[in-house]
């Protein structure tokens, strides 16, 4: 609990076995989460063995692997039908550290923001981090275009380290989003079409080999997604165009 607000942590989960207990273990020693809820996206490993195993947790399992965004469409639903007041997305690759969990909680549970993202680019430390190099090009060019198309001013909009208060993942139409990795970018669009601060809390950086990544394939696919996706809302925004990823506003 932080202060009398449930807090749930979703783990999007595929293939994550050699670092699931790892990062579990770091989440509970932070000591305000009251559960934690496992989506395994159709794993071929023992992720959803492991997971089970685990006090605190509920698990629910793809029989198919159905992409990162149905992942998380699954993880904030289940989150949603627990009653979480604050719900935090942590990887369970160990590329983001879970001791940020209290201060990200304590922003949404302060009511000031319903949105927190772990940015890897605050502080200067991504690359010193082992961010690829090309990686951080793109990112950093992706965010300069999207921040001109959103009328934002985020360091990144491509983190997977994100908390949510309940009354904006119900207000949020994931269900129209993408089923793939293009899912997390509408999401943050959607958050400012509604009027939202995003918050910023800055991360350190992690990679390493079982961390997940994308190949380079899905990074380009990716990005002409989040191009598209910060067009379109630009587009919506001057009533040019209607979309299902941001509908009109009552």
């Amino acid at each position: 609990m932080y202060k009398d607000k449930k807090v749930i942590v979703v783990m999007p989960a595929y293939n994550a076995a050699q670092t699931l207990r790892k990062t579990y273990d770091e989440v509970m020693d932070q000591g305000i989460v009251d559960l934690i809820i496992v989506v395994d996206d159709g794993s071929i490993d023992e992720t959803a063995t492991i997971a089970k195993t685990l006090p605190n947790t509920k698990v629910y399992k793809h029989k198919k692997n159905r992409g990162y965004g149905a992942n998380q469409k699954s993880c904030y639903q289940l989150s949603l039908e627990e009653d979480g007041d604050i719900i935090i997305m942590v990887h369970p690759d160990y590329q983001y550290t879970p001791r940020l969990i209290p201060a990200m909680a304590s922003m949404i549970g302060s009511g000031l923001y319903h949105c927190v993202l772990g940015s890897r680019i605050l502080g200067g430390y991504a690359l010193k981090g082992g961010m690829p190099i090309w990686k951080y090009i793109a990112n950093r060019i992706l965010t300069f275009i999207e921040n001109i198309l959103l009328g934002a001013k985020l360091s990144e909009y491509h983190t997977g380290y994100r908390a949510f208060s309940q009354e904006l993942l119900q207000k949020l139409p994931l269900k129209t989003n993408s089923d793939n990795f293009v899912f997390d970018n509408q999401m943050i669009a959607q958050i400012i079409w509604f009027g939202h601060m995003v918050a910023e809390i800055s991360c350190p950086t992690k990679y390493f080999t079982e961390a997940s990544s994308i190949n380079l394939s899905r990074s380009i696919k990716y990005g002409f997604g989040c191009l598209h996706t910060a067009l379109a809302f630009r587009l919506a925004k001057m009533k040019l165009i209607t979309s299902h990823l941001f509908p009109n506003q009552k």
